[in-house]
């Protein structure tokens, strides 16, 4: 059965008002005007006819209008539905170009922060290693020399009493040995000045001399005439300071002296003893090593007599034998007094050594100190970089969570397309989302 519309039905509902009210008029004006009945039907129908024809005309108009609108509405449908088919595969893909996005867009943020962290990281570790590693080397040689210099302080100071009694053996053993030695000596003059020279360097080498170091034997010069000079020993000061020491040795009328049991022939070989040391001390002086221009030595000389007896008895008969060796600018000296005088340099170059220690500690103390500086501020530095990339973070954290209105920030468009329709299986953290309640007003989506 065929369902009529709405307005089919007003359209015949009022057709038959008109139709009813023009035969009412009519009838009621034959009436009036006493027209007969004939003449009054035949122009009712023709009246009715003319209405009839005037509302089967309308009617036709109306069904081809009708016929169009339905035309039109079955199009609108089709659209609608291909709409609704088109939004639905829009919905499709906006969510599958929100997760692909959100995906890059994670792949990628975490790609940089690895890249930037790794590069920042090697970067921070390449510059701490390099300021480190001097500094580290420094701290240990300083640290090292340190501990070494306090061994060697304590060392010698706990076998400084050791060293005494040990100084005072040796005098006695030297003694002994020359008083050994005066028979063994006899005559061969080459033979005593090579002694006389081994028992110096002896002698220097117990009081921690160092050869080529602290003293050097028979260096080769040339006086101001070209003449070749070569003391025996030369002992290096510091300050390029320096010290001759010469060796002499007189056993011949020494000797001859211990010997001899007649007092007059004693005192003659005891008159040659003295004799043979005012040689050597004239012998000396005639030299004039001081005035050679590489050595920087004091105007004195010191001449050395291995035999420590033979100087006593000399200095016992003649008490001006010492002045007059220093009028001549000759110290003399035997193994007594010239171990304490080694003993004194050895002490000087030990105090020299700890001089340049302290002053090479203070040099390193100042480096050490100014690359500790620039460790601090390389540290700033770094600390400087580190807020820079918590500002640029927080920056980026802005830009997706802070605008004039909430539908203006990143995640408020993402918010939309998911309330558009967007299928999605993840959702972002609440502290994220806003929920103000000025905030913009939700998108209803077409269902």
């Amino acid at each position: 059965m065929v369902a009529f519309p709405l307005y089919y039905v007003l359209i015949f509902f009022l057709l038959g008002i008109i139709i009813g009210s023009v035969v009412t008029w009519t009838l009621m004006r034959g009436k009036s005007t006493n027209v007969p009945s004939d003449l009054v039907r035949k122009e009712v129908l023709e009246t009715v006819q003319q209405q009839a024809n005037s509302l089967k005309e309308d009617l036709h108009f109306a069904e081809q209008e009708i016929r169009t609108l339905s035309k039109e509405h079955a199009i609108a449908q089709t659209e609608l539905r291909l709409l609704q088919e088109k939004m639905d595969s829009q919905s499709e893909e906006i969510g599958r170009l929100q997760i692909q996005s959100k995906l890059e867009f994670e792949q990628t943020a975490n790609k940089l922060l690895e890249e930037k962290s790794q590069r920042f990281t090697q970067h921070n570790r390449e510059q701490i290693d390099a300021l480190l590693y001097p500094l580290r080397e420094k701290i240990k040689d300083f640290e090292t020399g340190i501990e070494q210099r306090f061994l060697e302080e304590t060392k010698q100071r706990t076998t400084l009493q050791q060293e005494i009694q040990h100084l005072r053996e040796l005098n006695v053993q030297l003694s002994q040995d020359a008083n050994n030695l005066v028979n063994a000596l006899k005559g061969d003059n080459k033979f005593q000045g090579d002694w006389g020279e081994f028992r110096l360097e002896v002698l220097l080498e117990k009081s921690g001399l160092i050869r080529e170091l602290h003293y050097r034997i028979q260096p080769s010069f040339r006086d101001e005439e070209g003449a070749q000079k070569r003391p025996d020993f030369v002992i290096n000061l510091p300050e390029g300071k320096h010290l001759i020491i010469d060796s002499k040795v007189s056993l011949a009328a020494y000797e001859r002296f211990f010997n001899c049991e007649n007092d007059t022939d004693r005192q003659v070989y005891l008159l040659q003893h003295i004799d043979s040391l005012r040689r050597h001390i004239r012998d000396l002086s005639s030299k004039n090593y001081q005035q050679l221009y590489q050595i920087n030595t004091p105007d004195y000389l010191l001449l050395f007599i291995p035999i420590e007896p033979a100087f006593n008895l000399a200095n016992q008969h003649a008490p001006q034998l010492f002045l007059e060796a220093l009028e001549q600018n000759i110290i003399l000296v035997t193994s007594s007094t010239l171990l304490a005088t080694m003993r004194t340099v050895a002490f000087i170059w030990k105090q020299e050594r700890q001089k340049r220690n302290v002053l090479e500690i203070a040099r390193q103390s100042g480096l050490l100190y100014d690359k500790f500086v620039g460790f601090v501020d390389d540290l700033k530095l770094i600390g400087q970089r580190l807020d820079d990339a918590n500002t640029a973070y927080q920056s980026a954290l802005n830009k997706l969570k802070d605008a004039s209105r909430y539908g203006d920030t990143l995640i408020g468009r993402a918010e939309k397309i998911k309330e558009l329709g967007a299928k999605t299986s993840k959702s972002l953290p609440e502290e994220w989302l806003e929920t103000n309640e000025n905030s913009e007003s939700k998108i209803t989506p077409i269902h």
